[in-house]
């Protein structure tokens, strides 16, 4: 069977704040301008928000341009922020509570409010499908299409019914492809797409290298005595400091009784005994999280990597027939620890751009400079200007020094220091040879602040079709064994936040096994395998993790 073709003015991929914001912004432009555009948004996940994991504090400045009268059109945005604490956790036992005048501005969070993106994410996509945005969810772009001249063409969405074998099993059905004038991949952190794109047109060629976390997150309810709403707590040091590793964690009190705690582990990290799931198990032991969760049910699961390179490590964001937006470009604000207002602005942006073209009868293909140009006058370049150093100073500096860099870069010269710090170092390459590194023993979990991978995965509501060809695929598959496994002792059994790699006994020795069903799409194998050797490709649409209110 051969492919079918659609043609639109303009495809997106991914159905995040970004892509969703930029479907929006371009509608309203069209019908403005009393003119007919044709967008398409296409969706991995089984619905839209299914994928979405998030913090998530939400500063509302793009939204308030977006959409002025939001609350009168009922966005989830519920629970005001009422207090902010920052602490430093010590030890085990020990904390220290950060004085108010010493926090970095951009971390403070008057005006914020603490919501479940995928809740917001859900609420703009029917704002867009309002417009007259065709959302297609359950449909995976699995291709990059090209035109004759090399310029983006649009994408292909992922065959369905191929078994594992590679053949076609009796439910097959072939990808449609999506043509576009112009086609823009907001397809989050790691994007799978955004990354051959980013090779294939040099597009990172003037930055520095992206840097990335891993954000772990549990929803739980908790007693009501204990619930603080609108609180949010941010917090680093203890457990990572032991293993010389950096991050921090979050506690943010939402509505209905319910708290978020999570742990971003950054993934700079050197020593492959590292589990950052099994760090987070062990963090929320610590007192200053304990008192809260005690008592408390754990509903809900996830992880998602992070892109926090900032404004240094930014790529080119435009190319030939195609733009690349929101966090498939690293557009997060790490000083804020904030990135859904500034990958909403960049599709923004972007639909304002392609929309002024497309109006004026551009047929499309074209490098649109014109974004680029909007993208330096506005406060997004601006925010993220003033926050370059502020993820480079940590890295370089450490905690203590690296903080008291950033709070007199921030709160003395507005992020306008005349220095720019540069952190060069890919994240891969920090590990450590295993038997150069002390072994890290985790408690055993113990089923009431502490989990094991299996339960955790089930309660993100994970699910792949089992008869198709794996998405995590090894570009040599003798790699695990012959070069990771005495060197590492395979790490990615320990960086893989859902047991999706294993190292099991053989009949020959040790073997590498994959189990792809348990993946929860966080990109972070990708990201730090140390040979480079996993490449993360989309399976069949509507697979994966399905996250309720995350």
């Amino acid at each position: 069977m051969s492919r079918e073709s659609m043609e639109f003015d303009v495809v997106i991929v991914g159905a995040g704040p970004a892509g969703l914001s930029a479907a929006c912004r371009l509608m309203q432009l069209a019908q403005s301008n009393e003119q007919e555009l044709t967008v398409c948004v296409v969706e991995k996940g089984s619905e839209v928000g299914a994928h979405i994991l998030s913090g998530a504090v939400m500063e509302t400045r793009a939204l308030d341009e977006l959409f002025p009268d939001w609350k009168e059109l009922g966005a989830p945005l519920n629970t005001a922020v009422t207090a902010d604490r920052v602490v430093m956790l010590k030890d085990a036992e020990r904390v220290t509570a950060l004085p108010n005048a010493l926090v970095p501005k951009p971390m403070h969070n008057d005006g914020n409010y603490i919501v479940s993106l995928g809740n917001v994410c859900r609420w703009l996509a029917e704002q867009a499908e309002g417009l007259g945005v065709g959302v297609f969810p359950g449909f995976a772009a699995a291709e990059v299409l090209y035109h004759e001249d090399g310029s983006v063409k649009g994408i292909a969405t992922g065959d369905m019914g191929v078994t594992a074998a590679g053949e076609q099993g009796p439910n097959y059905m072939p990808g449609m492809e999506l043509h576009a004038k112009y086609t823009l991949f907001t397809e989050g952190c790691r994007g799978h797409l955004g990354k051959q794109l980013i090779s294939r047109f040099k597009l990172d060629q003037d930055a520095d290298p992206q840097h990335y976390g891993i954000g772990i997150k549990e929803l739980w309810d908790i007693d009501p005595a204990k619930h603080q709403p609108g609180l949010v707590v941010h917090g680093s040091g203890w457990p990572l400091t032991e293993s010389g590793a950096s991050g921090g964690f979050f506690l943010y009190h939402t509505d209905d009784h319910q708290v978020v705690v999570g742990l971003i582990t950054d993934l700079n990290y050197a020593n492959p005994w590292l589990s950052p799931f099994d760090e987070f198990q062990r963090m929320k032991h610590h007192p200053e999280i304990s008192r809260v969760l005690a008592g408390g049910k754990r509903v809900s699961y996830g992880a998602r990597a992070i892109a926090k390179g900032g404004f240094n490590a930014l790529p080119k964001m435009t190319m030939p027939g195609a733009l690349l937006l929101g966090c498939d470009a690293g557009t997060l604000n790490f000083s804020k620890i904030k990135g859904t207002h500034t990958a909403m602005k960049s599709g923004m942006l972007a639909a304002e751009a392609v929309a002024e073209a497309l109006l004026a009868g551009d047929e499309g293909g074209r490098d649109l400079s014109a974004f680029t140009d909007a993208f330096k006058a506005s406060w997004l370049y601006d925010e993220l200007y003033r926050s370059r150093n502020f993820g480079p100073a940590m890295h370089k500096l450490g905690t203590w020094l690296g903080g008291a860099f950033n709070y007199v870069d921030q709160n003395w010269f507005g992020g306008k220091i005349p220095v720019t710090l540069h952190d060069t170092e890919h994240d891969y390459a920090q590990l450590k040879p295993a038997d150069q590194s002390p072994k890290i023993d985790y408690p055993k979990p113990d089923g009431v602040l502490s989990f094991d991978k299996p339960s955790s995965v089930f309660l993100s509501n994970t699910n792949h079709e089992e008869d198709q060809p794996c998405h995590l695929q090894l570009k040599d598959a003798r790699i695990p064994i012959s070069q990771n496994l005495p060197m590492f002792a395979e790490p990615a059994q320990r960086f893989c936040p859902a047991g999706v790699y294993e190292v099991v006994e053989g009949e020959n020795g040790p073997q590498f096994q994959i189990n792809g069903q348990n993946c929860v799409h966080c990109k972070t194998c990708d990201i730090k395998d140390p040979a480079q050797n996993i490449t993360w490709v989309v399976p069949e649409g509507a697979g994966g993790p399905n996250y309720p209110n995350m």
